[in-house]
């Protein structure tokens, strides 16, 4: 992170304190800042929450503002850094930097489902829609971009998106954001616990059978080879448990005990509760946030492992556009929309872009470089789904095999899968409590003013979060099902209705509204609101 600031330019050394416990060095040496800077925050902190974010009479006079070496620039995470001078303003990220934190931040959990999901619409059908959609939420994304310039005599620099929906919707604007990221954030964290229970199961059970020296193969069809491709949703109607049987000779008594207690929905998602809830009370989560870089080294290692595996398999295609057989499915399906619903929160990134743009050097490249995002993160996108889609071993498996969680059609004792799950169970790991922290500030700030109103209140906001992530991994372990409900959900708001009324409203108070736009962007409205709807359809 390459930020700088000039001393003589006041307007950027707002904020200028944060805890001394939540500060990151780039230097990694200890920073600490004086007493009277920090009470001087306070002050103004509590002097800011008097009026609404467009009312300037009550921000801090250039004066109060401490010296040059204790300016910090704030990470919504809980992470502060000490940087050194700034110009306008701005930060000074290259384009490159703006892009790839672009791209990093919008790659998650939703890459495991897009195989999946083409595999649900059809392998043509799918193709088309990640362009479609791509080129969709990159158009709101803009919206909301520009969304901050299109208020007139108000300075909106220091605004987000929701103070935007704010002063467009007044307080129903306000809760409504509120709600909406509340669903992003938790949905993401019911997925979370959902995989990381999927991928602690399938580490353990390498790791036991090979330190036991035990060879063991999984009731559920698969192809033969070095190279094995398994089938678990076709040996029950359920999601596949522990079914295994062991080959080794001696006593097995230790292997079933070891099966029942070490079981993928009904105890392993209990044992994440130990190790996970007294992280999510921590006051600040800082220390986690310097593990990001894992998010990119898994996603790097699984187009990796991905490029590997079809060099391997081969390509195995039949096209049939409304018929399927017994391997294939059609290019088409009336599926289609669990793929646009996985698509939405796959693509979303809309409720802080303005952030990530903030820090570009150059402010007239941001609609260029959020392209530039969008179109790798498509690309990313299209190539997993695709080359998995087309390398899965139809026949002697269907393509009906594919699981939500790619992952879960190779075996546990697959070396380069097993890498995969190592690498996300402890990126998710880190990455958990921040999410849950940014769900208690955003939460518990409004309700109570302070992010930490006490012991009690955190534990229990924290306490319902993990109960949700438990009871879904428990009965409902399906990530595709929970990524396309809670994408289509907080899509509906800041995809698709909240840009597209804002700018509608702008352009009407302005005097510049045509039907054209009017009727397009109701269009978008009513294509998010149906996207929803067909969640609950199909």
């Amino acid at each position: 992170m390459n930020i700088q600031f000039n001393p003589e330019d006041f307007k950027c050394k707002r904020p200028f304190h944060v805890e001394p416990t939540n500060i990151v060095s780039v230097n990694n040496d200890m920073q600490r800042v004086t007493d009277e800077a920090s009470a001087m925050n306070k002050r103004i902190h509590y002097y800011s929450r008097l009026t609404s974010p467009a009312d300037r009479t009550l921000i801090a006079p250039d004066h109060v503002l401490p010296a040059p070496d204790e300016i910090y620039v704030y990470s919504p995470l809980g992470t502060a850094f000490k940087v050194d001078s700034c110009k306008d303003g701005y930060g000074k990220n290259s384009s490159i930097v703006t892009i790839f934190m672009i791209w990093n931040t919008m790659m998650g959990t939703s890459i495991l489902s897009i195989p999946w999901g083409i595999k649900q619409a059809g392998f043509t059908s799918g193709i088309v829609l990640i362009l479609l959609m791509g080129i969709l939420t990159l158009y709101c994304c803009y919206r909301v971009v520009k969304s901050r310039k299109m208020i007139p005599l108000i300075d909106t620099s220091n605004w987000e998106f929701p103070d935007v929906c704010k002063y467009y919707f007044g307080s129903f604007g306000r809760w409504s954001s509120l709600l909406f990221s509340m669903v992003s954030l938790v949905g993401a964290m019911v997925v979370y616990w959902v995989l990381m229970s999927n991928f602690l199961f399938n580490t353990g059970k390498f790791i036991y059978n090979f330190v036991h020296d035990i060879n063991v193969t999984d009731i559920v069809p698969g192809t033969n080879g070095s190279n094995k491709v398994v089938c678990p949703s076709a040996a029950s109607d359920h999601p596949p448990q522990n079914r295994s049987v062991m080959f080794s000779s001696g006593n097995n008594t230790g292997f079933e005990l070891f099966e029942e207690w070490w079981n993928k929905s009904q105890t392993v998602p209990f044992y994440l509760v130990a190790v996970l809830l007294p992280l999510l009370n921590l006051k600040s989560p800082s220390f986690f946030a310097k593990f990001n870089v894992l998010g990119t080294v898994s996603v790097v290692y699984l187009v990796f492992l991905v490029t590997v595996k079809a060099a391997r398999l081969g390509i195995h295609l039949e096209y049939n556009w409304f018929t399927e057989n017994d391997f294939f499915v059609p290019e088409f399906r009336i599926l289609f929309p669990q793929l646009t619903g996985v698509l939405t929160l796959a693509f979303f990134i809309h409720n802080c872009v303005i952030t990530l743009l903030q820090n570009n050097r150059n402010q007239e490249n941001n609609v260029r470089d959020l392209s530039i995002a969008y179109f790798l993160v498509g690309l990313t996108y299209l190539y997993v789904g695709v080359i998995i889609f087309a390398s899965f071993p139809s026949p002697p498996l269907s393509k009906e095999c594919i699981e939500q969680n790619f992952l879960d059609n190779f075996p546990s004792d697959d070396i380069m899968s097993f890498v995969a799950r190592i690498f996300l169970l402890f990126q998710m790991m880190t990455v958990y409590p921040l999410l849950g922290y940014l769900a208690r500030v955003q939460l518990l700030r409004q309700f109570f003013g302070n992010a930490y109103p006490s012991v009690f209140h955190v534990l229990v906001l924290n306490i319902a979060i993990v109960g949700a992530g438990v009871a879904m991994a428990r009965f409902y372990p399906n990530i595709g099902g929970i990524i396309r409900y809670s994408g289509a959900t907080c899509g509906l708001a800041f995809v698709f209705v909240y840009p597209s009324l804002i700018y509608v409203i702008s352009l009407h108070r302005a005097g510049q509204l045509t039907w054209p736009a009017l009727i397009i962007h109701i269009f978008i409205i009513l294509l998010g609101l149906a996207n929803l709807i067909a969640q609950f359809l199909l």
